[in-house]
């Protein structure tokens, strides 16, 4: 039994869990499980780019070719419940999993603040699915009506609605010349509730975004909370806007598994940890699940698999565990083709430059989980255009 591996059970098929499970793959102390209710990884960054026409090689990787060559037992199911006393997880299939160590690296879910109608009517961009679905959408109320329509309604003036917002207008003028169909006026606006675009970042930032996107044509909307939304369109604070095309990207929380099995959280649903990032002895909760300063960006989601990954580490080499220092990544954010900004430390960027260095930042996120050869394939892969849609006949 002196040989005996310790079993580390991963929740979550995401940057965190991922990067935690291929760290110790390998390691003669540990077996690793990721425990995943899809099949594929999401590189969240690249999924506005795959509902305005990109191809889903960007945003979506199987996790069979991530962990090919690797020692971890990958299990695709839903993590349901938390059995502290015998240290175990129950899925959704019924099957259990014992583990030494538990890494809760589960991400964030939509989150419509129980707003009307949202559900029901808007579309997303969260899962390349969703991303899809958008696309065809987009092809298709041109198609049957032979003009856009007059209003393309994105919610939320974070990372993904700017980006989202930003690269509308060129998609939806490609359509129309792809179909052949005369250029019509549409509007493409921005719908945000606080009085500024990106309200955790300097006003600077915020403000030259803005500048960049009322240039490519995109209406502004801020202070202006959401009421509704119909088969019609959607009600603001003051005024409604007619649409059948309206995208939320507004909301997230903590993932549901977290609060049904009683960790300990904070006022916005996120577990509370140590300086170890252990939320329970044995129980680790990393990324967008743990209440640390930067969690909610895929940098600090790595950084901290890499931080536990090490400290096992040394932990098992008789060395003690590091404290955790958080990390303040870099900020950059596209609006529109070959334009975006970025904020390193106190550096901010704006313009051709940003962009150039966006694209440099996915290739170094793709291979934190591959190999260059195959990271490359899917960096690649930002540049190419997929079918244009589902329902068209090309």
């Amino acid at each position: 039994m002196a040989n005996e591996k310790h079993k580390v059970v991963v929740l979550g098929g995401g940057f965190g869990g991922i990067k935690t499970a291929l760290e110790l793959a390998g390691q003669d102390h540990y077996s690793v499980t990721l425990v995943s209710d899809r099949e594929d990884f999401r590189f969240y960054p690249a999924l506005y780019h795959a509902a305005t026409g990109g191809s889903e090689h960007a945003s979506s990787i199987p996790l069979k070719e991530i962990f090919a060559d690797k020692e971890i037992r990958l299990v695709h199911d839903t993590v349901k419940v938390l059995n502290r006393d015998d240290k175990k997880i129950e899925c959704l299939s019924g099957r259990n999993y014992n583990f030494d160590i538990l890494v809760v690296a589960l991400g964030v879910v939509t989150n419509y603040f129980g707003i009307k109608g949202l559900n029901k009517y808007s579309y997303g961009i969260k899962t390349l699915d969703e991303a899809q679905d958008l696309r065809d959408h987009l092809h298709k109320t041109i198609l049957d009506e032979r003009h856009p329509e007059l209003n393309y309604v994105v919610i939320g003036g974070g990372p993904t609605g700017v980006e989202l917002a930003g690269a509308l207008p060129g998609y939806l003028k490609h359509i129309m010349k792809k179909h052949k169909i005369p250029k019509k006026p549409f509007h493409v606006d921005l719908v945000e509730a606080e009085s500024r675009l990106m309200p955790r970042m300097s006003r600077h930032y915020s403000v030259a975004l803005q500048k960049r996107l009322r240039r490519l044509g995109v209406k502004l909307y801020l202070n202006q909370k959401v009421e509704a939304e119909t088969a019609e369109g959607l009600m603001l604070s003051d005024h409604s806007i007619k649409s059948h095309t309206v995208i939320w990207t507004a909301g997230v929380t903590n993932h549901p598994f977290l609060s049904a099995n009683k960790f300990n959280l904070n006022e916005r649903g996120k577990a509370l940890v140590n300086e170890l990032l252990q939320a329970e002895e044995d129980i680790y909760v990393i990324g967008d699940n743990a209440d640390t300063p930067f969690s909610g960006m895929a940098q600090t989601a790595l950084y901290d698999a890499i931080f536990i990954a090490t400290n096992l580490k040394r932990l098992t080499s008789g060395k003690h565990p590091w404290p955790y220092k958080p990390h303040k990544p870099v900020y950059i954010t596209p609006a529109g083709r070959n334009w975006a900004a970025v904020q390193w430390k106190n550096t901010e960027i704006y313009g051709l430059f940003g962009w150039l260095l966006r694209d440099i930042a996915d290739l170094v996120a793709y291979h934190d989980l591959e190999p260059w050869w195959k990271a490359s394939k899917h960096w690649l892969a930002e540049n190419q255009t997929s079918h244009i849609c589902r329902i068209c006949d090309h």
